[in-house]
């Protein structure tokens, strides 16, 4: 390809709208353009990485056993009703109607949609395991959709779907994708961990994800500096130091007037004690009645935690009418003692605060001097915080939390029999004896591996791609395309490289040198071919885009050089 025909507006300053820097860099390099928020077209160079990606992805499923299908995007609300999930999952979901009045939406994803493909098509045992996946743009109403695409509205997605006849096959699929993802991101060129995750909406008892590490990478990785337990920030489960409440003390549980201080920063500067003395008490309401959950002052609940302590789907917030009138007093003045008909559940580390304060459920009053056991307790008690670094790893003990930063690419799971066992997705065993299949899903953003590649390579002067998912290995610039022996040198080079199916970008615009180079970096090319002053000896410079190294290297051997070292 020949860049005066590229449609490739390049842009010098970053554009307002970007926040992150794969945005900026795809706009700026003319990869992509906005239609509407969370929208965007990709212009060619952006559809040659993304196919780039994509490709690789289809290889290596097909290589893993896996077989492609191509689902709708309009899909029925009578799927989503039989799961459940119609009603749960939110403004997310974009909900349309068609002539008739019928409701659908668009697919953010298809659990329930495979489900009902195989369970009208795979009746008997002999037909499982089975895999099936799709390459296909997704769409979630995101509330605010941001960094590009990062967080899109519409965006591209790989998603399979496995079926088993028991938990050991389901398990043996499941390590064979996860053998398969980390060859795909081998191959994509990127620096990733495996984590343990939660499972949001798509549910199952088990799964993880596959981070691309970024300094600006939006998720927090937690990894034992000791063994090799690594998790989300979600799901990142915290060691205990202690396995039992702490003895105590003589002082007696005492009132405290503390007029207009309800957050913990007003509470602990009027009482005069450390934040991480103070149980903070959250009041919830779920399907089950009203919780109160506990946690130290100086940390953050997890509801995610919570809500799986407590068997719980519906969690929120109580607001300030039902908070008064569980704890007779206004936001901000909850505590556990003498709470009435609520259920309390506490984090572990609430056992160990040896002189605590909380709420007197009565306004502007809080109680000082309590002690677990003594003058309050908890139903339940677990992990219930989201962890920090250095809090000690909950698999070995031994180690601590260090974090890192990245980017969600992939996420594994084993969804078990949600979606079957309420969509009857049965077959038929040796004794002919119908049984509930058991499943797996395996999703990729396609779309947003692109970006992640950028947030994880770049530089001041642009894109850095990894070779495999670059738009072109190769560009040739001709320091003066209107010199006749710089452009023969470059024609030959090109019609070499071309014919060895290496993809290879001329810059024959008749520009100065440094804009050239400017461009052909903005863009993240891995190797240049300068063609300029080393051609009066018959050399050309080959020029790394990662390190920036200059190999000079003869005109007549420049394209094998290169095929070498690609």
């Amino acid at each position: 390809m020949k860049m005066s025909q590229v449609v490739a507006p390049t842009l010098r300053e970053d554009p307002s709208e970007a926040e992150v820097v794969s945005h900026k860099l795809m706009l700026r390099g003319g990869f992509i353009r906005k239609l509407a928020a969370g929208v965007y077209t990709f212009l060619p160079l952006g559809l040659k990485t993304l196919r780039k990606v994509e490709n690789i992805v289809r290889e290596e499923l097909n290589r893993a056993g896996a077989q492609e299908v191509l689902m709708p995007t309009l899909l029925p609300a009578e799927l989503w009703q039989e799961t459940g999930r119609w009603g749960m999952y939110g403004k997310e979901l974009f909900r349309i109607k068609d002539r008739h009045d019928r409701e659908f939406c668009l697919g953010p994803t298809h659990e329930e949609v495979i489900t009902d493909l195989v369970r009208n098509n795979l009746r008997s045992y002999k037909q499982l395991p089975i895999n099936l996946y799709q390459i296909q743009t997704k769409f979630r109403d995101e509330v605010r959709p941001r960094f590009g695409l990062m967080r899109g509205r519409e965006f591209l997605m790989k998603d399979a779907y496995s079926f088993h006849t028991s938990p050991e096959s389901l398990e043996q699929e499941y390590q064979n994708m996860y053998r398969t993802y980390c060859r795909i991101f081998d191959r994509l060129g990127l620096r990733y961990r495996v984590v343990e995750a939660d499972s949001g909406l798509i549910g199952g008892g088990y799964s993880q994800e596959f981070m691309v590490l970024a300094e600006t990478g939006e998720e927090e990785i937690f990894h034992c500096s000791h063994c090799n337990y690594t998790a989300s920030r979600d799901s990142a489960g915290v060691g205990k130091f202690k396995t039992s409440p702490v003895a105590g003390h003589d002082l007696r549980v005492a009132e405290v007037h503390t007029p207009n201080a309800r957050t913990v920063e007003e509470v602990s500067a009027f009482l005069k004690i450390k934040p991480s003395q103070l149980i903070k008490t959250l009041i919830y309401e779920t399907e089950h009645g009203p919780v109160a959950a506990l946690v130290r002052g100086d940390q953050a609940i997890n509801e995610i935690k919570l809500k799986k302590c407590l068997g719980v789907v519906d969690l929120r917030l109580a607001d300030a009418v039902v908070i008064r009138k569980l704890t007779q007093a206004p936001v901000g003045f909850a505590g556990p003692v003498g709470l009435k008909n609520v259920k309390i559940v506490a984090d572990n580390s609430v056992l160990l605060i040896e002189s605590g304060a909380s709420g007197a459920n009565k306004e502007d009053y809080h109680l000082i001097n309590l002690v677990y056991g003594r003058d309050y307790k908890a139903d339940v008690v677990g992990d219930l915080r989201y962890a920090v670094k250095s809090d000690k790893c909950p698999r070995c003990e031994a180690g601590v939390f260090e974090v890192s930063r990245g980017i969600e690419v992939g996420h594994i799971f084993k969804l078990g029999t949600k979606y079957s066992e309420k969509m009857r997705c049965v077959y038929l065993d040796e004794n002919n004896q119908e049984k509930v299949m058991i499943m797996g899903c395996y999703g990729i953003g396609v779309g947003r591996t692109v970006a992640a590649a950028i947030e994880q390579n770049n530089d001041k002067d642009g894109i850095i791609w990894p070779v495999s998912i670059a738009p072109f290995k190769v560009a040739i610039i001709p320091a003066n395309i209107a010199e006749t022996e710089q452009a023969a040198a470059a024609g030959k080079i090109y019609d070499q490289l071309q014919e060895a199916g290496i993809d290879v970008l001329l810059d024959d615009r008749e520009e100065r040198l440094g804009v050239k180079l400017k461009d052909i970096d903005l863009i993240g090319i891995p190797f240049k071919v300068i063609i300029g002053k080393a051609l009066k000896e018959g050399k050309v410079e080959v020029k790394t885009r990662q390190a920036g190294e200059v190999t000079l290297v003869p005109v007549a051997e420049a394209a094998e050089y290169l095929g070498r070292t690609l």
